[in-house]
C-alpha cells in the first residue's frame, strides 16, 4: 500500500506512478532555465529577461500541472511536492555545473542529502 492510502491494482497501469516523475523532471528543466538561465547574460536589461523567463515558465506550468493531476491518482499532495523538490535539486545541481560552470561543494552535497533524508520520511508514511 502506498503511504498516501492509495494502492496499485492490477487494472491500474504504472503510468500514474511514472508519468508525474517524468513530467516533473521536464518541468524543472524549463523552470531552472527560467529562473537561472539568464545569469549568463547579466548585461541584458532586467525587463527583457523577466519577460523571457516568464515565457519559459509557461512551458513549466504546461508540464507541472498535468504531472500533479496525474500523480494525485496514486500519490498524496505532500508526496508530489516532495518529489518536485528532490527533482528540482537534482536538475539544479546538474544545471549549475554544466550550464553555469559552478562547482558543487561538500556543503551542497550534505545539504542536498539532508533534504533527501526528509523526502525519505515523507514517503515512509506515518510513524
Amino acid at each position: 500500500m502506498e503511504s498516501s492510502g492509495r494502492k496499485h491494482s492490477p487494472r491500474m497501469p504504472m503510468t500514474p506512478y511514472l508519468t508525474p516523475i517524468l513530467l516533473l523532471a521536464l518541468s524543472n528543466v524549463f523552470m531552472t532555465f527560467a529562473w537561472y538561465g539568464h545569469l549568463k547574460f547579466g548585461a541584458k536589461p532586467l525587463w527583457i529577461v523577466v519577460i523571457l523567463s516568464w515565457g519559459i515558465a509557461f512551458f513549466e506550468y504546461c508540464l507541472a500541472v498535468p504531472a500533479n493531476r496525474i500523480g494525485h491518482q496514486v500519490y498524496s499532495a505532500a508526496e508530489l511536492k516532495t518529489m518536485q523538490e528532490v527533482i528540482t535539486l537534482l536538475v539544479f545541481a546538474v544545471f549549475s555545473v554544466l550550464y553555469l560552470g559552478e562547482k558543487l561543494t561538500l556543503n551542497h552535497l550534505v545539504g542536498f542529502s539532508l533534504i533527501a533524508g526528509g523526502a525519505f520520511f515523507i514517503f515512509k508514511g506515518p510513524l
